[in-house]
């Protein structure tokens, strides 16, 4: 068995060559994201730092900590995926050789053993080339954490000896997942129904991708309809994770759709297009894995990046409904009093930004947080921020519960600020959650000590008098300190407190975009490498190679338009789920959609497939027709 494993990995290498790659680079992402994980959940701040640059780098890290956790959770799930797909496409262009070996006595259990041992062993082949391989991975995701700003200069990766064997692990876990149905499923199919194409043999939907699909289906429209009750962060979270099951539900039903999806373009009515529609229809399963990473890298793409802009433009557009002012100062500590002073100036919320650790609960139930506080006048916040009279309590040593949304509004809070202890305080008031955060607890004044307050970054909303003179009024506070109109402040403001999120959503879209783009590679490769002898019969028959190569062009085309437009379909879920939550904590319903993203990401994906076809298919058809007619498969 084991000299059968190695020889068909020897002879039918180019069918392997995709799993082999979606192996290792899966385990090089694994191990990468897990090493920066554990590396990021352990770092201390260096010696030296005041107390509000240690927890601004605790904040930082933890934003760290959650990003590698999403990263690692999508690498894991594209690998996945990915591989299983290609293991499943690979079993399938071998069914008539798997079929002979059933015809000379081979029993159904050792056709499995044969294409597990087969994943064993490319898995254990694609960790040791992923191992070495995710070092140079994580140097790399370090250097980008570091040029993005996430981590401080003195951060690295660490590296752990018990990692090879999670990374091992972790390779051979990949393939040997991704082999079995397709392995059970070859071993169930009878020999004679798969040498003669019939049976079960020709049929594409089969029971696992109906419960796959349904499955999958289901979880997303879940998503959707609980999406709009979730809140700001709730909602978010589910609408931009809506892309990821409805990707998948739309890759298992797509046997159905692509073929049909394919037929309706127009690939010409010459002996190329024919030839392209016959096979668009009889190689459903061909066309279906060539479709499937496409959809996985629309979904993830457009619809996760479509999703996150959609919430960003509503909290701006939130923001401009609720603030009430002409100008906004920022200073270096409170200025309340020079402001106020200035002709012109008819009210002013002075409010200061201080880093803060917050502990919720008590026992068991305590959780601590790092975040921040606003410093504030109560009535003058309420009145540029349309809070009315909800933060009328707020008065002596108490706090309100912020528009972050992440302290209760109730209770009490334990609260560190740099080299300070306020002790536990009542939370006594609070305001509405944004869609776009904000601080997670407002103080009253002579709650934070002056001396603090001198260093704190501090702005100051500014409601300007009837028949002041704006550009003399603005002059004179240019004097205090930075001066902005309120639409570009507020419009910065939001945009620098996704950035974060934004950078994070870049990463994530970067790693889905390239792993789905190997997996289309690998799609068309192993189709090509396993057409040689169609494409001969086809030049048998009287058409020319360049028909042939124009025919395999024009079917990958279609196959190409076909998994765009299921992505996109999949990527109006999460935009759906967008919506409803966006009108649901704002009233207004928000849909922003990347059109530039969506052109860029379709073009690249028409030129990606339509250069492999073109590579592939010339490479297949260079030999004469009749040699590989009369050549040994």
């Amino acid at each position: 068995m084991i000299g059968m494993i190695r020889t068909g990995l020897i002879e039918r290498w180019q069918l392997f060559a995709g799993a082999f790659l979606s192996v290792t680079l899966g385990v090089a992402l694994v191990q990468s994201s897990l090493l920066l994980l554990i590396s990021a959940a352990t770092y201390q701040p260096p010696p030296g730092l005041s107390a509000a640059e240690r927890m601004e780098v605790t904040d930082a890290t933890a934003a760290v900590v959650s990003m590698l956790g999403i990263i690692l959770g999508v690498a894991t799930f594209l690998a996945g995926f990915i591989i299983s797909s290609t293991f499943a496409f690979t079993v399938a262009q071998r069914r008539r050789d798997l079929a002979l070996l059933r015809l000379v006595g081979a029993g159904r259990g050792q056709v499995r053993r044969l294409l597990l041992g087969e994943a064993v062993l490319l898995g254990a082949l694609g960790a040791a080339v992923g191992v070495p391989l995710g070092l140079v991975v994580m140097a790399a995701q370090t250097w980008l954490l570091h040029r993005m700003g996430f981590v401080p200069d003195d951060f690295r990766g660490q590296w752990r000896e018990w990692i090879l064997a999670v990374s091992f692990g972790t390779g051979i876990v990949l393939a040997v997942a991704g082999a079995t149905v397709a392995a059970r499923r070859a071993a169930r199919v009878r020999p004679l129904e798969a040498l003669r194409e019939t049976g079960d043999a020709a049929r594409v939907m089969t029971v696992t991708r109906w419960l796959a699909g349904l499955l999958f289906l289901g979880g997303a429209l879940a998503l959707i309809i609980v999406a709009p009750h979730g809140g700001p962060d709730g909602g978010a979270a589910m609408a931009m994770n809506v892309p990821l099951p409805a990707a998948i539900a739309a890759a298992a039903l797509s046997p159905l759709v692509v073929p049909l999806i394919g037929l309706l373009l127009p690939t010409g009515s010459g002996a190329a297009g024919v030839l392209a529609r016959a096979n668009l229809w009889d190689a459903r399963r061909r066309s279906s894995s060539v479709a499937a990473p496409l959809i996985v890298l629309v979904a993830l793409v457009v619809g996760t990046a479509g999703a996150g802009k959609s919430f960003t433009t509503s909290g701006i557009e939130e923001l401009r409904r609720q603030t009430h002012a002409d100008l906004v100062v920022e200073t270096i500590g409170p200025e309340a009093a020079a402001i106020a002073a200035v002709p012109g100036v008819a009210t002013a919320s002075t409010e200061s930004y201080l880093p803060a650790t917050f502990t919720t609960g008590h026992g068991d139930d305590a959780e601590t947080d790092t975040g921040s506080v606003l410093v504030i006048d109560p009535a003058a916040y309420a009145a540029a921020h349309s809070a009315g009279s909800t933060l009328d309590p707020l008065r002596g040593s108490a706090v309100a519960a912020g528009p972050g949304g992440d302290v209760p509004a109730h209770g009490t809070v334990q609260i560190k600020l740099p080299g300070l202890d306020l002790g536990e305080l009542p939370i006594v008031a609070a305001v509405p959650t944004t869609m776009s955060g904000g601080a997670d607890l407002l103080l009253p004044p002579g709650v934070a000590p002056a001396a603090l307050l001198r260093s704190a970054p501090t702005r100051s909303f500014v409601t300007l008098r009837p028949g002041a003179d704006p550009a003399a009024t603005r002059a004179a506070l240019a004097k205090i300190g930075a001066v902005s109109a309120t639409d570009d402040w507020l419009t910065a403001d939001a945009k620098d407190r996704t950035r974060t999120s934004d950078k994070i959503m870049l990463v994530i879209m970067g790693l889905g975009g390239l792993y789905a783009l190997i997996g289309v590679v690998n799609s068309v490769v192993i189709g090509a490498a396993a057409r040689r002898r169609e494409f001969a019969e086809a030049r048998i028959t009287g058409l020319t190679r360049t028909q042939v190569i124009r025919s395999a062009l024009l079917e990958s085309s279609a196959v190409t338009v076909a998994g765009l437009l299921l992505g996109a379909l999949a990527a109006a879920g999460a935009y759906t789920a967008a919506v409803a939550s966006t009108a649901a904590v704002t009233g207004h319903a928000t849909l922003a959609v990347p059109w530039p993203l969506a052109g860029a990401v379709c073009a690249v994906a028409l030129l990606v497939t339509g250069a492999t076809s073109l590579i592939t298919s010339w490479s297949a058809t260079r030999h004469a027709p009749i040699t590989l007619l009369a050549a040994r498969e």
